[in-house]
């Protein structure tokens, strides 16, 4: 069972911090500097943090906090939309993402969605298309290495 926790501005260098250690990997693998969350300052985060439409949950497990999740949500017609998703390395494979959607869901409406993913990621595919969502057709190439997905529900 996990709780997401909505963070404050003082969360910041925590959300920071886990963002990095939870993206690094994919960083090293994917080489894509400008795109992936583990190499954002963070001023980003900050950023993210000040915005109106965001609101960033902290995903607490086991009495700690083992990732993070942000919904864009504009409280209109528009797609709210997860941007990013993340959970700690030694937290992931345990279920902890999809019931972190499962519970914005309950917070933010159950429809009118948007995401991207790396395709090269099965994982992260499966996931999403497991909790309902769709590929909308459309791709982004970012390197050689990395394509985006993205997905509505």
């Amino acid at each position: 069972k996990i709780n997401l926790v909505r963070a404050t501005i003082n969360e910041a260098q925590l959300i920071h911090q886990m963002q990095i250690k939870a993206f690094t990997e994919l960083l090293n693998r994917y080489q894509d500097m400008d795109t992936n969350p583990g190499n954002e300052p963070i001023e980003k985060v900050l950023w993210r943090l000040k915005q109106d439409s965001t609101y960033f949950y902290l995903i607490e497990a086991e009495n700690q906090y083992v990732g993070a999740i942000r919904i864009i949500d504009n409280k209109d017609d528009t797609p709210k939309r997860i941007s990013p998703l993340f959970v700690l390395p030694e937290y992931q494979n345990k279920g902890i993402a999809q019931q972190a959607i499962i519970e914005a869901e309950k917070i933010h409406g159950n429809t009118n969605w948007e995401l991207d993913t790396i395709l090269q990621e099965k994982g992260n595919c499966y996931l999403y298309e497991k909790m309902g969502y769709h590929t909308t057709g459309k791709t982004e190439k970012i390197n050689d290495k990395l394509t985006l997905v993205f997905y509505v529900k």
